[in-house]
């Protein structure tokens, strides 16, 4: 039986948002949302769990919580540049597993962190991520919905919002079902890193594929790293992003006495 790793786990956390302004402070079941998140990640076993923000309200909102906070420059471009900051300001050895749970993840399961660390742990690549399977057309043809497709060794071969594999023949017969002999994978935006690697992920020139699909992963895979992909050992529900997102969870907490 595998043992879980050592592992930390970073929350990027921005106060300014496009669609949901203060979302990290939106109130969920009486509790900003960050809050559950930062809970989340404490049941998942980390070492040491951390909120990297660039907004004071966030780090009084978490006082008490049982979680780290750093407070980090507000002109990242991405979470894990907000990340390579905290690995500096925590010291973290290079070799330490970095989970970046997203701080608008306030329904992530327990199981799902730790896979992902189990994941990387594993691997001799840098980074790695979670997928699930894909349960319909509606999924596969949403380009909000990421799909991906793995390589035989169980690494990432590659990300699209566009509907990847393509079952050619089967998809030119029926596009309302999903053809039962492929594989059709969701992913999960969930990643583990070493810590090492994070600081060099940042340096990275943005690419043609990665601004192409607005996927920031895709910068390590056209750069030559390797992501390992686990699937989740439990569904992981969505995030929010939109204001329906928010109505959705708010009516999952208020339906589970697990908040």
């Amino acid at each position: 039986m595998t043992s879980d790793p050592d592992f930390v786990v970073a929350i990027p956390a921005r106060h300014g948002s496009t669609r949901l302004p203060g979302k990290p402070l939106l109130p969920l079941a009486g509790v900003p949302m960050i809050v559950h998140v930062a809970r989340r990640a404490l049941r998942a076993g980390a070492r040491e769990v951390v909120v990297a923000t660039d907004d004071q309200r966030i780090v009084d909102a978490l006082d008490g919580s049982g979680v780290a906070v750093c407070l980090t420059r507000s002109d990242h471009a991405s979470g894990s540049d907000r990340l390579a900051e905290v690995v500096g300001l925590r010291a973290w050895p290079e070799d330490c597993i970095v989970v970046n749970l997203q701080g608008d993840e306030p329904l992530a399961p327990a199981s799902g962190i730790r896979a992902v660390a189990m994941a990387l742990a594993a691997s001799p690549a840098p980074m790695a991520t979670l997928a699930t399977p894909l349960l319909s057309t509606e999924e596969l043809f949403d380009p909000n919905c990421v799909k991906l497709v793995r390589r035989l060794d169980g690494h990432a071969l590659y990300f699209s919002r566009a509907p990847v594999p393509w079952a050619r023949d089967a998809l030119a017969v029926d596009r309302q079902r999903l053809p039962p002999d492929t594989s059709f994978l969701r992913h999960v935006g969930i990643y583990a890193y070493r810590a090492g690697f994070l600081a060099q992920l940042a340096r990275l020139p943005r690419t043609p594929l990665e601004v192409a699909e607005s996927l920031e992963q895709l910068r390590a895979l056209e750069h030559g790293h390797d992501i390992a992909v686990a699937i989740a050992p439990e569904p992981f529900p969505a995030g929010v992003d939109t204001p329906a997102d928010l109505v959705r969870v708010k009516r999952i907490l208020a339906a589970s006495a697990d908040r």
